[in-house]
């Protein structure tokens, strides 16, 4: 199979490839090495430099033929997420400090609603948390065919994974002398966890930066470079943690986000390949406005299905059950190629 063959199956793969994004950064650097030939002092380091990276792309493109060769005439829908933890990440937006505020009460939304459904909750940073475990919810679907309340089992990831998106708050602000309403937003990301053997990593791609982690955690925390930074070269994806008290703990959930976040590009890459970008929503998109609070007209509003549910601040205060299911089972029947 030749190299140009080979890259056009792994775009057109369904199928998580982890070869695919090393590959054409291997192919950026050996054209921006080839420019440099014409340069009569800088050529005879860019003819050494093209062949290493030659090589080692060589072996990569070994690697993912292999990989496709596996995977030929298996109909896959990508890395299993349906009994995975989920990394529910809460970044408050425009609107200064009032969005930051925001934020925390939708974190603090999540974290509740967590401990009611018997789910486990642990801070990777002060504003990411890994949820895990399982759960039974009891629903009544007003839309089925049945009046008796069904009993649905959720994984973390599939219980919150269309809450990804862009969330907006009208309300007036304690800090507001007049009474003015604010309109503030914070943009919630969530990723499933990844195993470390569906996507591959390379230790050449990634850039560690390792600082002292500051505030509570004892004299450790903070006279110790215990919390890490993460780059990973090929696609600028910076990770962060500081949690743990131990550098090595803090590396290993940088690694874990960091897998998480490269499935999600190749999520996206895949569903949009295969006309279901559509099904994404609420989960990939993370610039979409997929809900207001309103507070003074105690409503919350989920613009993807056009449905408003006035009791905000029960909401606020954890019960989430009803509009969690009521969002996920009307987008699982819209068509996904709309």
């Amino acid at each position: 199979m030749t190299p140009a063959n080979l890259m056009a199956q792994l775009c057109m793969s369904s199928t998580f490839n982890p070869y695919q994004a090393q590959i054409e950064y291997l192919l950026t650097q050996i054209n921006q090495n080839q420019a440099l030939l014409s340069d009569s002092e800088l050529k005879e380091l860019a003819i050494p430099e093209i062949a290493r990276l030659e090589a080692e792309k060589a072996q990569l493109e070994i690697m993912a033929e292999a990989f496709l060769k596996n995977e030929a005439g298996a109909e896959s829908e990508g890395v299993e997420t349906s009994t995975s933890k989920a990394i529910l990440e809460v970044r408050g937006g425009t609107g200064g400090d009032e969005a930051k505020i925001w934020a925390q009460d939708l974190l603090r939304m999540y974290l509740r609603y967590v401990e009611i459904v018997g789910l486990k909750a642990e801070y990777i940073d002060d504003d990411v948390i890994k949820i895990s475990g399982r759960t039974d919810l009891t629903w009544k679907n007003s839309e089925g065919q049945t009046s008796e309340p069904e009993i649905w089992q959720f994984y973390p990831f599939e219980l919150f994974k269309y809450e990804s998106g862009v969330h907006r708050v009208q309300r007036v602000p304690s800090t507001e002398a007049q009474g003015r309403i604010h309109t503030s937003t914070a943009s919630v990301a969530v990723l499933p966890e990844i195993s470390a053997r569906a996507i591959v990593i390379r230790e050449d791609d990634l850039e560690w930066h390792f600082t002292r982690a500051g505030g509570a955690g004892g004299q450790n925390v903070n006279k110790v470079n215990s919390a890490v930074e993460l780059t990973h070269r090929p696609t600028g994806i910076v990770v962060k943690a500081r949690q743990e008290r131990k550098q090595t703990q803090n590396k290993d959930i940088a690694l874990e986000i960091l897998r998480s976040k490269l499935w999600e590009i190749e999520e996206e890459k895949r569903l949009t390949a295969t006309n279901q970008a559509r099904s994404a929503i609420g989960r990939n998109l993370r610039a979409e406005k997929i809900r207001t609070f309103n507070f003074p007209q105690n409503r919350v509003t989920d613009h993807r299905i056009n449905q408003s549910w006035y009791s905000l601040e029960r909401i606020i205060e954890g019960e989430l059950t009803d509009l969690l299911l009521t969002v996920r089972t009307q987008l699982n029947q819209s068509p996904s190629s709309e």
